[in-house]
């Protein structure tokens, strides 16, 4: 009888220290930070144990603008509501230099998208309208879901908002379908956000900068699973935006989850 006793308190405390080990982050993820002068967070889940790690957990439900993150949603919201046929339909260049010469010509959204080439995707905004916009919006719940009066700059400037932990519900929800798109739709933003791949597996990802806030969200498919993740950080200089990068790719390589 003692020892069924014992059993369920050292079974309780079993799980409360594997639930505990989930949520926290390795060491090295700090020192990756660190390394970098970067101040912000990470968030990796494990879809096939449905657990998820922390960089700095407090950070990762603040709300941020999702700066150049939103056009993975403003691109399907613009195919859904025929804002724009197919993602090889070209919008004409209006001949104003915004100071990135590769945003500089004819865009298609195959063409706009890895770029973030961000008067394509105003555009776009704007041929869907405020009306359509926040529909969609409010539909894939996406963080606060204010846009506001500035239907081409909520997401920059406005009054948009998305927290990491955000992110990743949102992400989710497009590996699974589960978003308020046909499903062909939500497979084409997956593809444009291919930017890695190897025999062993294919990153999908797209980074951000707005308002000293960087951003690169997105997740890694293998054979066996998927990964999804989200950092951001202050981003105050155009020299650290390199960081958004690799810091993910070192706490992924940490992880053994990229080599």
């Amino acid at each position: 009888m003692k020892t069924k006793k014992l059993t369920i308190p050292l079974i309780l405390l079993v799980i409360s220290l594997v639930a505990c080990n989930q949520n926290q982050s390795p060491k090295a993820w700090k020192e990756i930070f660190q390394a970098n002068n970067a101040t912000g967070t990470f968030v990796l889940k494990n879809l096939n144990t449905n657990t998820s790690q922390y960089y700095n957990k407090e950070r990762s439900k603040k709300e941020f603008v999702p700066a150049s993150t939103f056009k993975i949603l403003n691109s399907m919201i613009a195919l859904q509501a025929s804002s724009i046929n197919s993602i090889n339909d070209t919008i004409k260049w209006d001949g104003v230099d915004r100071g990135y010469k590769p945003w500089n010509q004819n865009q298609t959204m195959q063409t706009a998208f890895p770029i973030s080439c961000v008067w394509f995707y105003q555009e776009l905004a704007r041929k869907t309208g405020h009306k359509r916009m926040q529909e969609w919006i409010t539909k894939a719940d996406y963080g606060n879901k204010k846009i506001g009066n500035k239907i081409d700059n909520f997401w920059l400037e406005g009054e948009l908002a998305i927290s990491a932990t955000g992110q990743i519900d949102f992400l989710e929800k497009l590996v699974k379908h589960e978003l308020p798109f046909d499903t062909k739709i939500q497979e084409t933003a997956k593809d444009l956000m291919i930017t890695d791949s190897t025999e062993n597996y294919v990153i999908h990802s797209k980074t951000g900068w707005s308002e000293n806030i960087g951003w690169n969200v997105g997740y890694i498919e293998s054979e066996s699973n998927i990964w999804l993740f989200a950092l951001n950080m202050d981003l105050h200089d155009i020299k650290m935006a390199k960081s958004r990068k690799s810091i993910t790719y070192d706490i992924l390589k940490e992880q053994k989850i990229i080599d």
